[in-house]
């Protein structure tokens, strides 16, 4: 019951659309500009380096404080904070992804994710940032940075896990099964890009297109 709960209340706070609120701010409707996604990727396009930054701190934000509770909540050495974290995060990202009354059509999670990682573990996240800036700075591509970062945190979670660094206890095949979702749920959303990719025309950072 817990977990459907937690999934709930994490729903809810993802369906806080920063992207499309702070748009409406400066007059624009971000679903209607560039790939008309609400996300901070498209908010970086279509408003700009400063409104990008804003989106996605709001997006990380709004998984990593409910995550944090959730922590603190059950201890930082409870094993059950792993995996009720991350049901929580899951909420988060479907909220943001999925928005019900935007017609379930919202952003792609990357920086919901970030929160929740950055709630996870200190060393997965600083690796995690090396992997998305190293790959994005020098490809360009916002979005293969984010395929791989999402990734790399699956393999670094089970990593972790398997060798004792995270003590996951009995939740361990539990934990890493909603690990693996969340990631190919980033994939799936970035399957348009991955297929532009493939084909050479996906945007690249600082493009006019």
């Amino acid at each position: 019951m817990i977990r459907v709960l937690l999934l709930i209340i994490g729903y809810c706070c993802g369906l806080l659309q920063t992207g499309y609120l702070y748009g409406k701010m400066k007059g624009v409707d971000i679903r209607k500009q560039g790939s008309g996604n609400s996300g901070a990727t498209n908010t970086l396009r279509v408003l700009g380096a400063k409104a990008g930054i804003i989106v996605f701190f709001g997006d990380m934000l709004k998984c990593l404080i409910p995550c944090l509770i959730v922590h603190y909540a059950l201890g930082f050495e409870s094993q059950a904070a792993y995996v009720y974290m991350m049901y929580m995060a899951i909420g988060v990202i479907l909220g943001h992804n999925f928005p019900f009354y935007m017609g379930f059509k919202g952003g792609k999670g990357i920086a919901c994710t970030a929160g929740w990682v950055i709630a996870l573990d200190w060393r997965i996240t600083l690796i995690g940032i090396v992997v998305f800036f190293g790959i994005a700075i020098a490809t360009r591509f916002v979005s293969l940075g984010s395929v791989c970062v999402v990734t790399a945190v699956l393999i670094l979670c089970v990593l972790f896990g398997q060798m004792g660094w995270m003590d996951l206890g009995n939740y361990a095949l539990e934990f890493y099964i909603l690990v693996l979702f969340t990631t190919v749920m980033a994939i799936w959303r970035h399957r348009s890009n991955i297929n532009r990719l493939i084909h050479g025309t996906e945007n690249r950072i600082g493009s006019k297109k």
